[in-house]
């Protein structure tokens, strides 16, 4: 294991900084420059530091803290701590990577996402509806999917992109995993017309939730034959 200071790491960040590719993450809302690639092989050379992580993150710089969570420890994040960390993160791959790198593996896993699901921030609420996604997929014992499918036909079409694509995700993701349920989510997909339109290119799934649990749904039973 490499040990360096957060000095030394925000030093080698700088030197790995791209033009290029920081004008391309900004388009995304994303304000770093580091090819995600050689930020991994950082990681990998540092390791698990749950302190230099911290240390990193404090930075407040995107880099930086795409580095921290993949060099922390996230079992070692309090409930609070990692609420505190979502609502820093605005930036869309740090929001991303934090809570599939980090939440997903605390064991406050499961109290944030009923607490951030309804949060007012409509930032903070689609992670929550993320984490209901995996929910849905693995461990659906105790989820109200009718529930669910109840707020996403009263909320998803006016929802802000973010919170509306988490949405989606969780209709197309109960549509796909819950025979029971497939009709109907299709259904409110059909009606809601949310990412019908949306530019998908050749030989890619579309996000458009009947065509893309239609297509899961043929995909796991050709797997079956």
């Amino acid at each position: 294991m490499s040990v360096m200071t957060v000095d030394a790491v925000m030093a080698e960040l700088a030197e790995l900084e791209e033009p290029k590719i920081r004008e391309a993450n900004e388009k995304r809302g994303d304000d770093h420059g580091v090819n995600l690639s050689k930020l991994r092989a950082v990681a990998k050379r540092l390791k698990t530091q749950q302190d230099l992580a911290l240390e990193l993150w404090a930075t407040g710089d995107t880099a930086a803290r795409l580095l921290a969570l993949l060099t922390c420890r996230p079992r070692d994040f309090e409930r609070d701590e990692l609420d505190a960390m979502l609502r820093q993160a605005r930036a869309p791959k740090v929001h991303d990577w934090l809570v599939n790198y980090v939440v997903k593996k605390s064991p406050h896993a499961e109290h944030l996402r009923v607490d951030w699901t309804v949060d007012p921030d409509q930032v903070v609420a689609s992670a929550g509806w993320a984490l209901t996604i995996e929910r849905v997929a693995k461990k659906p014992e105790g989820l109200d999917l009718s529930g669910l499918l109840d707020t996403i036909e009263a909320e998803m079409k006016d929802a802000p992109d973010r919170l509306q694509w988490a949405m989606n995700h969780t209709l197309a993701q109960i549509g796909i995993e819950h025979a029971e349920h497939r009709a109907r989510a299709i259904d409110i997909g059909e009606r809601l017309a949310v990412l019908k339109d949306y530019p998908t290119p050749p030989n890619c799934t579309s996000p458009f939730a009947p065509l893309w649990i239609n297509a899961m749904v043929h995909r796991k039973n050709d797997r079956k034959d």
